[in-house]
């Protein structure tokens, strides 16, 4: 506390063996401050402080006790390892530095027309491409149809003005119905294929594998799901109708003005090829730069998501102003690459447009340079018309058929995702456990090897061990030593690359995920619960009775709570449970538990976030609970672990011990060390709290 000795220092915990060093302590119940006072006043109150810190004592004590009877405990069947080196010389190599989180994927080169193949054929539309084309070219022909009718009928004398607006009239209505059916078929085929690849993108990454998600930034998820399947939503299908019914447009334009000045395809031919010459020169990088912009809309997210979650910290720091400009920085970034992709499609345009302005000047010459009479005036005005409307329909033809490439590359970014390796299946069919698996709860690990990625090396290095049927096995290690993968193992979020898990004779990894994991609890480290109800968070499947849920929430202490609120089960639970206090919402993980009543339970560092009190009123509920069920604890906390049957003790991902805790404290043990440097930091305030008591 040197460096703060002139800071005013505010501390927030339940580790209570720390207070002792503070000047003035304030106890907090309900949101309000129940007392206040230095640490000896407030233990010789006996109120609600001197019960935490008695539940604390209480931890520690049994500690020592099981350290002064470890004589006195006879030896058990269990196999002990025994150690030949020394703790530092088990392994001295270094994991490999593995970068986890890997680069953005891109792809390089053209896009082509498969990729937009693949939009439409995805969702089964080509048939529905085939009757808007259809749709379309009837629009284009009763279109052409009616100026065509208007250009002729004028030179007919004795033709009246009702039947010229007549028959125009009912031309143009029917051109009106075909345009109204192709808007109608295009909307089907973009909800079509919406509704196919959102289906798909979801499917992909909910059966993604958990290392999907330790190395994918939640913005680069977020994206994908936003910004490009909005491309895909509204942009593509439109873009792809646009496309469509300007070319067909600029088709019957160029037949037109070949039919009345056919010279004119001397220079139409040279400048549509220099315009596609362009228009590739231009599509090279603007395909690159929204590549390129894809990829900078991740960084966004998540700084903007990070720094939303340590808003207080930054606050604290008064790092505002220098978060702020980093987000600006990253906010440049991403608007750069879109402003340089506009200025590329004017660059382009104005290209496109000198060049098929020469068409045009082309076509009027003709028709001034043709003898007088050799076309009829209303021809001649009907080409002029086309001829002045072919240079907009061109441009915009050029415009949204660039766009739609680079709308394409969104499909490209989606198909990514799509095409994401799967976990295994959720039931296998031909190897599915008996209703009644697993029976016993014996857990066999066979020559066990783990690692997170293919080339990577091994986290887990050929374990071998047994978790006898009814036993508590707590397993301890120093961090990185293997813990939390042995349970990753056990759950299948990560697969063996050699070895096996048996459960009851019955390998693991023959069965599917679901099969497996309903056979199995998990009380994590960090409580999780979701925005809804009591109910849905203790029973999401609807399978239990009310009777049932408020039995297992008499188990876990939270009735009495619960039954006060006015809706009882049906009461509100806040995003990740905000609402409840970490305790509760980490007794209201015992109470899933309790309803499934599995025979095997995963306690993975349950109590290393909460305070002492609940992790005694957590060990004691466990105990009776849970007395015949196998019983496996990654422990943070050393007492958590001193009453059970066995002890496995991890290293650099091999087992160094494993033995009754007794045992493994008789000597100069690795688990003894862990003891030691634990009971080292309580000891001194566990000691003053008994003198105070004692006093």
């Amino acid at each position: 506390m040197t460096a703060l000795r002139e800071k005013t220092v505010i501390l927030v915990t339940h580790q209570v063996e720390f207070l002792s060093e503070v000047d003035a302590i304030l106890v907090m119940e309900g949101g309000k401050v129940t007392q206040s006072g230095n640490y000896e006043n407030l233990l010789t109150a006996g109120t609600a402080f001197e019960q935490l810190v008695s539940a604390h004592k209480e931890a520690i004590t049994e500690l020592d006790q099981n350290n002064e009877n470890k004589t006195q405990r006879e030896e058990s069947e269990g196999v002990y390892l025994t150690k030949n080196q020394s703790e530092g010389e088990i392994s001295t190599e270094g994991q490999l530095g593995i970068q986890l989180t890997q680069e953005e994927e891109k792809e390089i080169g053209d896009v082509g027309l498969k990729t937009l193949w693949d939009y439409i054929s995805f969702s089964r539309g080509s048939l529905m491409l085939s009757w808007i084309l259809l749709a379309q070219f009837a629009f284009i022909a009763f279109q052409t149809a009616s100026m065509v009718w208007l250009a002729l009928a004028i030179e007919i004398p004795k033709i009246t003005s009702a039947t010229l607006i007549g028959v125009y009239s009912i031309i143009s209505f029917a051109s009106a119905a075909f345009i109204y059916v192709r808007s109608l078929l295009t909307s089907y085929l973009g909800l079509k294929a919406s509704k196919a690849f959102f289906t798909s993108f979801n499917t992909a990454i909910f059966n993604a594998p958990m290392l999907f998600f330790d190395s994918t930034p939640v913005g680069r998820i977020l994206t994908r799901a936003s910004s490009d399947l909005s491309v895909l939503d509204f942009d593509i299908p439109h873009s792809i109708t646009f496309v469509a019914a300007v070319a067909i447009e600029i088709l019957v334009t160029i037949c037109v003005m070949v039919l009345v000045t056919w010279p004119v395809l001397i220079v139409a031919i040279p400048a549509i090829v220099a315009s596609k010459y362009v228009q590739g020169y231009y599509q090279a990088s603007s395909r690159e730069l929204m590549r390129i912009n894809g990829t900078t809309k991740a960084p966004v997210m998540n700084f903007a998501a990070e720094t939303s979650l340590g808003v207080v910290t930054v606050r604290a720091f008064n790092m505002v102003e220098r978060f702020f400009k980093t987000y600006l920085k990253l906010v440049d970034t991403d608007a750069s690459l879109f402003f340089h992709s506009n200025v590329t499609m004017e660059w382009l345009l104005l290209r496109i447009e000198a060049l098929q302005n020469l068409t045009v000047i082309t076509s009027a010459l003709l028709l001034i340079l043709f003898p007088q009479g050799y076309v009829s005036t209303g021809l001649v005005g009907l080409s002029l018309s086309y001829a002045l409307t072919f240079t907009a329909s061109y441009t915009f033809w050029t415009r949204w058929y660039c766009n739609l490439l680079n709308y394409v590359i969104s499909v490209e970014r989606i198909k990514q995702f799509i095409h994401l390796p799967s976990e295994p299946p959720a039931i296998v069919k031909d190897h599915r456990p008996p209703s009644s698996w697993p029976s016993k709860g014996r857990i066999d690990l066979q020559a066990l090897e783990i690692r997170y990625r293919p080339n990577s090396p091994l986290v887990l290095k050929g374990i071998t061990c047994m978790f006898r049927e009814g036993s508590r096995v707590g397993v301890v290690g120093r961090t990185g030593s293997g813990k939390s993968t042995l349970i990753s193992a056990l759950f299948r979020l990560v697969e063996p690359a050699r070895g096996d898990i048996l459960i009851d004779g019955i390998s693991i990894c023959s069965m599917g995920l679901k099969d497996l994991r309903m056979k199995l609890s998990i009380i994590p480290q960090e409580p999780t619960l979701f925005k809804g109800s009591i109910r849905t968070n203790l029973d999401p499947l609807g399978l239990y009775s009310d009777d049932e849920i408020w039995k297992a929430l008499e188990k876990c202490q939270l009735k009495e709570t619960i039954s006060h609120l006015p809706n009882l089960l049906d009461s509100l639970v806040s995003d990740e449970g905000g609402n409840w206090s970490l305790g509760q919402r980490q007794l209201f993980c015992l109470g899933r538990v309790l309803l499934k009543r599995n025979r095997i339970l995963v306690l993975d560092e349950a109590t290393a976030s909460i305070d002492s009190a609940t992790d005694a009123i957590l060990q004691r509920i466990i105990r009776h609970e849970f007395a015949e069920c196998t019983v496996i604890t990654v422990a943070h906390r050393v007492p958590t672990v001193t009453d059970s049957d066995m002890v496995m003790v991890l290293s650099y991902g091999k087992v160094v011990e494993y033995d009754e805790p007794s045992r493994l404290m008789n000597t100069n043990s690795s688990f003894s060390k862990l003891v030691a440097e634990y009971w080292a930091s309580c000891s001194k305030n566990s000691s003053s709290n008994v003198s105070l008591q004692q006093h």
